[in-house]
């Protein structure tokens, strides 16, 4: 953690504080105005969180006594409300606005990613991202990301990756429609039948996957293929589940299909991506299964409004408008029914930054109350991720990953699109 400082400087121009990283032992007291802690209780008003290096020692009520205050740093939020990081579940950090894959892939090198990766990671934080789940790379450039996000040099949010995913042929993660006298990988690594897909898994796994991504129907921003048809069988999918599962991993299915949103569930994979055309056997299952549902939102209208200007071709543009045409009411209707939903946007697909942006559609077009929202992206997404022991809510014992915005969230939810103060494992990012 000792370059992260100068590689502020470096980015700036300006002085590195001496202070941060903070030492294991310095202890840091936050004075919030207003406290949403990610438990689902009420927020709380004027308490101080006691951090001590890392990890939250304990939330008390302002003031302080003197001995508390000794020695200690102390930061003066009691004009924001102060949350625990937001996170992400469907993010794509090494990648950028575009065709989703064919031309790019074709046009760019593993270097752009890791160059994308690295620079999106900052944004991506400075949004009020702490967490997030890369549910696909083009390369492993994520998972050297990670790492080096992990030592401290370059800042970034805590990445649990996918790595490559796996897609069939000539399926949403392939490159269809050219040549087959040219030989052309896919956006993810691309397999066919179980056998292959169980070394698949084996493989992502021994170059660092801490999740599986399967690609179970057609997508949006891919040629060649329907979002109304399923991809791998159940079969296969299921093959995917046990051998994550013998490895200690889960698996996120890629599934806007009703019917592969059936066969991942029925497979047993952790999250549905997206759920578009979910129906009321999907709800029932996923409800029954406890299987969460990833809803990634302004996506869509990203698509639709901004698009052409990003160089989305017609094809995905066409495709978003019919998603987009039942995908609201469908979600809607499966939160409504009680499954279980986390918070993902996508990112990638829209600039990086915006990540906030689904917020606001949860609440204004899903009917979720605002603070189900942050739960979405608090409680519920550290517990899809596997990590709720350690982070997800503010409270002792857990991970200091902090953020504040002006204002109180549960008024106007649009709020946490400008996040004014950043926190990750006790180091201030954003202030």
């Amino acid at each position: 953690m000792i370059l992260f400082p100068l590689f502020v400087a470096l980015a700036t121009g300006a002085t590195p504080s001496p202070s941060a990283p903070a030492p294991l032992t310095q202890v840091t007291l936050i004075r919030a105005g207003r406290l949403i802690d990610g438990t689902g209780r009420p927020p709380q008003d004027n308490v101080t969180i006691v951090i001590r290096g890392d990890l939250i020692q304990s939330v008390v009520p302002t003031p302080l006594t003197s001995e508390l205050q000794r020695g200690a740093r102390i930061i003066d939020l009691s004009r924001y409300t102060v949350l625990p990081g937001l996170m992400d579940c469907h993010d794509h950090i090494t990648g950028m606005p575009g065709d989703g894959g064919d031309l790019q892939m074709l046009q760019e090198t593993d270097a752009h990613q890791a160059l994308w990766g690295a620079m999106n990671a900052k944004i991506t934080l400075d949004a009020g991202f702490t967490t997030i789940r890369n549910v696909g790379s083009g390369s492993f450039a994520d998972a050297a990301l990670k790492r080096f996000i992990h030592q401290g040099l370059y800042p970034g949010p805590r990445m649990y990756i996918a790595t490559k995913g796996i897609g069939i042929t000539g399926g949403h993660a392939d490159i269809n429609g050219w040549s087959p006298d040219l030989s052309l990988r896919g956006y993810a690594q691309i397999v066919d039948g179980v056998d292959a897909i169980r070394h698949a898994v084996r493989e992502q796994i021994k170059f660092g996957a801490d999740l599986i991504k399967i690609t179970a129907s057609g997508g949006v921003l891919s040629s060649g293929d329907s979002v109304h048809h399923e991809q791998y069988s159940e079969e296969e999918i299921r093959t995917a589940v046990e051998e994550a599962t013998r490895l200690g991993r889960k698996v996120a299915a890629h599934a806007h299909a009703a019917r592969a949103i059936i066969n991942a569930t029925r497979a047993g994979v952790a999250s549905i991506e997206h759920g578009s055309f979910i129906d009321d056997a999907g709800i029932a299952l996923m409800k029954q299964n406890g299987t969460y549902l990833v809803p990634t939102l302004y996506t869509l209208d990203f698509i639709v409004n901004e698009g052409k200007e990003y160089g989305v071709p017609q094809y995905g543009i066409t495709k978003a408008i019919e998603v987009g045409k039942v995908q609201r009411a469908n979600l809607k209707k499966a939160y409504q029914a009680g499954v279980k939903f986390a918070y993902g946007t996508d990112a990638a697909v829209f600039p990086h930054g915006r990540n906030a942006r689904d917020f606001a559609i949860l609440v204004e077009q899903l009917g979720v109350p605002p603070m189900e929202a942050i739960l979405m992206a608090t409680r519920n997404a550290a517990d899809l991720i596997g990590i709720s022991e350690k982070v997800g809510t503010i409270e002792a014992g857990k991970w200091a990953d902090l953020v504040a915005v002006a204002g109180d969230p549960l008024q106007n939810i649009r709020l946490l699109e400008d996040v004014k103060f950043v926190m990750k494992g006790g180091v201030t990012f954003k202030q």
